[in-house]
């Protein structure tokens, strides 16, 4: 299992060999800063795109899972007895790690207990914001249950993430509704998980929803549709980071707002 002190240098490692046989194929982006009441979003414009669809599709019209078996010149380490760490084929962020569970789950379904062991595992290994889209509409690309990992910082900034300063200062101002805990010694993780999907009764009608985790907080969105005005929203998006695939959805993305997106794809919060 994961030896301690080994992850980081084991995916830099790993992400060296892997593009040097081709199998780890970053996406080239250009980033522009997006300003929206005092968060500056970052949006990274996405070049090539054409090789990850044309990758999906294939994938789907032949119904193969690609964490079964995994690519091993993917692989990373072995986390758990229940997790592998994988890079992400088609990262667009360096060192962007999939947390893989070995036999095959729903992406749809909730996380547990051991999803929680195995993320703590790799997050005590560097200091990282880590996400879960929970099904399409949240923004996952696989049906196979797989939690992502990127080092911070995630913006431009020296922020972990660009809202770190509005979570620090006023977690309520977010315009869409979530619902949002502190984390810290003695928190647990995975029972604050569980809370956080009661407070937005994700329990009670279990539907798609993004999950955002960082050493310090903790953050659950729901979801009502996978994007707005054709800008798509992941997890990422939550903590102030947006994809696109061209200039002209990034002056989309100028004119409506990236507040406004995110207001769209997630649920109205009367609060905000």
């Amino acid at each position: 299992m994961l030896e301690r002190g080994t992850l980081w240098s084991a995916a830099v490692e790993r992400s060296k060999t892997a593009l040097r046989c081709g199998a780890l194929q970053p996406i080239a982006t250009e980033c522009e800063a997006v300003e929206a009441d005092g968060i500056d979003f970052v949006v990274r414009v996405l070049a090539h795109l054409d090789r990850k669809h044309d990758a999906l599709a294939a994938q789907h019209r032949d119904g193969r899972d690609p964490f079964l078996p995994y690519d091993e010149d993917l692989f990373v380490a072995a986390v758990s007895d229940t997790h592998v760490c994988l890079l992400n084929k088609f990262n667009v962020l360096d060192h962007h790690l999939l947390l893989v569970t070995r036999a095959f789950e729903e992406q749809e379904s909730g996380l547990t207990r051991a999803d929680f062991a195995a993320l703590a595992a790799c997050m005590a290994e560097f200091d990282a914001f880590a996400f879960y889209n929970a099904g399409w509409v949240a923004g996952a690309s696989q049906p196979h249950k797989h939690l992502q990992l990127v080092p911070v910082p995630i913006g431009l900034g020296p922020e972990r993430t660009p809202i770190d300063p509005w979570l620090r200062e006023s977690p309520r101002k977010l315009p869409f509704r979530h619902a949002f805990a502190r984390l810290g010694e003695g928190v647990d993780p995975f029972s604050t998980y569980e809370e956080l999907v009661r407070a937005v009764e994700l329990d009670r009608a279990p539907r798609p929803y993004n999950l955002l985790v960082t050493r310090d907080w903790m953050l659950v969105v729901p979801r009502t549709q996978a994007s707005f005005e054709g800008v798509f929203v992941n997890a990422l998006g939550f903590a102030g980071g947006l994809l696109v695939g061209s200039r002209e959805q990034l002056e989309r993305v100028r004119k409506l707002g990236p507040l406004t997106i995110l207001r769209e794809v997630g649920e109205p919060d009367a609060r905000a």
